[in-house]
C-alpha cells in the first residue's frame, strides 16, 4: 500500500471512530503508518507552478484545445517544456478535454468530386467554401460564407452578412480572386448560392472549374466541413453576437489567430501561415494562380472610372 493510501486510511479510520476518541499518534501506531508520512504536505516545484499557469492561462482562452495541441504552443516558450511532464500535470489539474464518443460507419463510396478522389497537390489547386448559421442575440439569423484553400488549410475569408445571393458570392470570389489569384477548382455542395447560373458562368469565364459534391453527403466536402466543426465548437458555441458588426469582428480576429497561431494537426502542428511560406510552389513546375500573364475575367479591381460609373460587374 502506498504512503499516500495508507494517509488516507489513518484519516478514514479516524473519522469513523471519533477523533476526540482516537488520537493520530495511536491509529498511526496502529497501521504502521510513520507519523512523518502522515504529516508530510507534498509541495509545487515553483517550475511546475509556472508551467500549470501557462496551460491554464492557454485553457482559458482555447477550452478545446487538448495537451498535444497546448504542448506545441508552449515548445517556443522560456524553459524546457517536456510532453511527459506536461500530460502529467494535465492529468494531476483535470484539464482533459470532455469529449462525447459517437459510433462511425464507413460510407458507401464517393462521388468523382469529393475531397478524396479529388484531393488538392498544391496551392490555389482546390479551394472550399460552405455556408453556417448563427443569430444575433436579438434572434435575427446570421449566414456566414467560409472559404478555405484545402492545401493549406487557411480560412481565406469568413463573410457574414443576414443573407446571401450568388450576386454575393461572387463579389466575395472576386475580391479573393484579386488579392491571392485564382484556384484551379472550388467544391461546394448543392446550395442554390452556388449552383445559380451567374456563378456558374461567372466562374466558366474566370477559368475555375467547379466540383459539386454529392446530395446529401457533406463528408465529401470534408475540408471545409472539418474546419467549420472547429468554427462552432471554439468561437460560435461560445460567443453571443449583439450585432452583425461585433460579429464581423470576432470573426475575423478568430480568422486571424487560426492562420497565424492556432497549430494545425494535419500539418504536423505547424499553423496554416507558417505552412504556406514554406512552400515553394515553383519547385514542382507549379506556379500561383496569382502568377498567371492573364488574369481570369472579374478578378482585376475595378478601376476609379468604373466605379464612378457603377459599372455592373457581371456585364
Amino acid at each position: 500500500m502506498s504512503p499516500e493510501r495508507r494517509r488516507r486510511v489513518v484519516e478514514q479510520v479516524r473519522r469513523r471512530l471519533g477523533q476526540e476518541k482516537i488520537s493520530e499518534r495511536r491509529a498511526c501506531r496502529a497501521l504502521g503508518q510513520p507519523r512523518t508520512t502522515q504529516r508530510y504536505s507534498p509541495r509545487k516545484v515553483d517550475a511546475d507552478r509556472r508551467l500549470i499557469a501557462q496551460m491554464r492561462g492557454l485553457v482559458e482562452s482555447h477550452p478545446r484545445f487538448g495537451s498535444e495541441r497546448v504542448h506545441q504552443m508552449l515548445i517556443g516558450t522560456p524553459g524546457q517544456v517536456n510532453f511527459k511532464r506536461l500530460h502529467r500535470l494535465w492529468k494531476q489539474e483535470h484539464l482533459q478535454v470532455p469529449r462525447k464518443q459517437r459510433k462511425r460507419r464507413r460510407l458507401p463510396g464517393s462521388s468523382q468530386n469529393s475531397c478524396v478522389r479529388h484531393r488538392a497537390t498544391h496551392r490555389n489547386h482546390v479551394w472550399g467554401y460552405d455556408f453556417l448559421d448563427e443569430r444575433t442575440e436579438d434572434g435575427r439569423q446570421l449566414r456566414l460564407l467560409v472559404v478555405i484553400d484545402e492545401f493549406t488549410r487557411e480560412c481565406l475569408a469568413i463573410e457574414v452578412a443576414r443573407s446571401f445571393t450568388a450576386r454575393d458570392v461572387i463579389l466575395m470570389l472576386q475580391y479573393l480572386f484579386a488579392v491571392r489569384g485564382a484556384p484551379k477548382h472550388v467544391r461546394s455542395d448543392n446550395g442554390p448560392e452556388f449552383i445559380a447560373k451567374a456563378l456558374q458562368c461567372w466562374l466558366a469565364r474566370s477559368m475555375v472549374g467547379t466540383l459539386y459534391i454529392q446530395k446529401a453527403s457533406p463528408w465529401e466536402n470534408g475540408y471545409v466541413e472539418s474546419f467549420n466543426g472547429k468554427l462552432r465548437d471554439e468561437l460560435l458555441d461560445r460567443e453571443l453576437f449583439l450585432s452583425m458588426t461585433e460579429a464581423r469582428y470576432v470573426l475575423d480576429e478568430w480568422r486571424q489567430e487560426y492562420n497565424h497561431h492556432r497549430p494545425h494537426g494535419g500539418l504536423a502542428w505547424q499553423t496554416p501561415a507558417s505552412f504556406a511560406a514554406r512552400i515553394d510552389d515553383t519547385a514542382a513546375g507549379r506556379f500561383p494562380a496569382a502568377l498567371r500573364a492573364e488574369p481570369p475575367f472579374g478578378a482585376a479591381p475595378l478601376t476609379a472610372a468604373q466605379h464612378a460609373k457603377h459599372l455592373p460587374i457581371l456585364s
